[in-house]
């Protein structure tokens, strides 16, 4: 189980994941420092995004939560959200976004929560 406290290592990863080179283990670390330590990484996307004066990357972050009080941290992360400003070394956090959550209760509570993030390069 892979935890925000643990290295940032693929070998921790429950499933194969993706994670590219550059900011990508950037973004990671600092979304799992805001979902606390019950969040498992599940994936992390990384695609290239462009406008007319802007150039950055979206990356989709997903995020498993086990238990009743793991879950309790997963909702705490989606309420933080909207006021939370995220620090990322190289780039600036231009939009986060809750795209999709699921959850379970049964055979034990589960909450599955995507996040995108918006990023601009810097400089």
């Amino acid at each position: 189980m892979l935890r925000n406290h643990d290295a940032f290592s693929p070998s921790n990863a429950p499933h194969p994941r993706r994670v590219a080179p550059g900011l990508a283990p950037r973004v990671v670390r600092s979304v799992l420092a805001l979902a606390g330590r019950s969040a498992q990484l599940i994936d992390h996307r990384e695609r290239p995004w462009t406008s007319v004066t802007f150039s950055g990357a979206r990356h989709t972050v997903i995020l498993r939560y086990t238990g009743w009080e793991a879950c309790d941290d997963g909702e705490a992360l989606i309420a933080a959200l909207p006021d939370h400003e995220f620090t990322v070394p190289g780039a600036v956090v231009a939009d986060v976004t809750v795209v999709r959550t699921d959850e379970a209760v049964l055979p034990q509570r589960t909450l599955e929560v995507e996040l995108e993030l918006l990023l601009l390069d810097q400089g």
